[in-house]
């Protein structure tokens, strides 16, 4: 099998290369930059094959996709920035990346014949209510010019390439990038108090899990739509927040502990600043994965108790 990946100067890129790697498939990286542009951790995905690709033009998707002739390509390349996708001038870039990018794969795979992954979120829903979202659900109604994009990615993909799998995720976090975790630990060093929001309700991603199981998906012909996270409970931001203190703190970061830093828990409308909408309700209905016969991610807290371990806090 050869595998094409796009976006792996990302979060997930990163990892999605890496697992590839170690189960010996071969696969080949792109990202806009000339050269691989990612975290430089000496780790497989630094000194694999790299293509330079602007997927948002298709004529060189088209090129560079053929040449490469893949078995299957796995889409990770996004525009993720979700509040500066609100800004207008930006209105164009995103949807030049997450629509027409996504569209030109998409393009390139059926005219190979290829499966294609593509990457989506709980995003594309309102978050609205307290059910956990079915894959199968249809109600989509996204709340802000992100997920819009995503969904209009996802129209493309379901279009243009029958043998797909188009997987959901929701509060991304990984080694390679920004997240959730790394801004709370590096504020929580500032300040001794911190407001987090207690009203948005999902469950987090981690994304080496989660490349484990996009590779046991492309390994299977079992193509569909999948909502996945890591396995625990639903919580909340909040929540989220005074486990990775707790945790920190038990690892031997004093500063994170209940003696030196306090956490109010805040609504969102108290918390404000945002530019683009959140969705009250992100959790996903991960019953799929396992109906399909494929292995569940980890408990959300031993992802981040694997995250932390990994983590440099003292440079944060």
């Amino acid at each position: 099998m050869k595998v094409f990946v796009t976006g792996v100067a990302g979060q997930l890129g990163h990892d999605v290369m890496n697992e590839l790697d170690r189960r010996g498939i071969g696969c080949t990286g792109s990202d806009l930059a000339p050269a691989y542009s990612g975290i430089s951790d000496g780790s497989a995905v630094t000194h694999l094959p790299y293509v330079s690709l602007d997927i948002t033009d298709a004529a060189a998707t088209e090129e560079v996709l053929l040449l490469e002739a893949p078995d299957v390509v796995i889409h990770c390349a996004a525009w993720t920035a979700v509040d500066a996708a609100e800004d207008e001038e930006n209105h164009a870039k995103v949807r030049a990346v997450n629509v027409d990018g996504t569209r030109n794969i998409a393009a390139a795979c059926r005219r190979l014949d290829c499966p294609m992954v593509y990457i989506s979120t709980d995003y594309i829903f309102d978050g609205q209510g307290e059910t956990p979202w079915k894959p199968e659900c249809t109600d989509y109604n996204p709340l802000n010019v992100y997920g819009q994009s995503k969904l209009d990615g996802e129209m493309a993909v379901r279009e243009l390439v029958p043998r797909h799998f188009i997987v959901r995720i929701a509060w991304v976090f990984g080694l390679s990038g920004k997240n959730f975790i790394r801004t709370m630990l590096t504020i929580g060093k500032k300040h001794d108090t911190l407001r987090v929001v207690n009203d948005q309700i999902g469950t987090p991603t981690y994304t080496l899990d989660l490349a484990r199981l996009l590779v046991d998906m492309i390994e299977t012909d079992r193509y569909g739509c999948y909502h996945v996270t890591n396995e625990g409970g639903y919580i909340s931001w909040y929540d989220f927040a005074c486990e990775i203190f707790r945790q920190a703190a038990a690892l031997g970061h004093p500063e994170y502990g209940a003696g030196h830093l306090t956490v109010l828990p805040v609504t969102t409308e108290e918390y404000g600043i945002s530019k683009a909408c959140r969705p009250f309700n992100s959790r996903l209905d991960r019953s799929g994965i396992t109906e399909k016969g494929f292995t569940p991610l980890p408990d959300w807290k031993d992802a981040l108790a694997r995250y932390l371990q990994e983590l440099d806090i003292d440079a944060l």
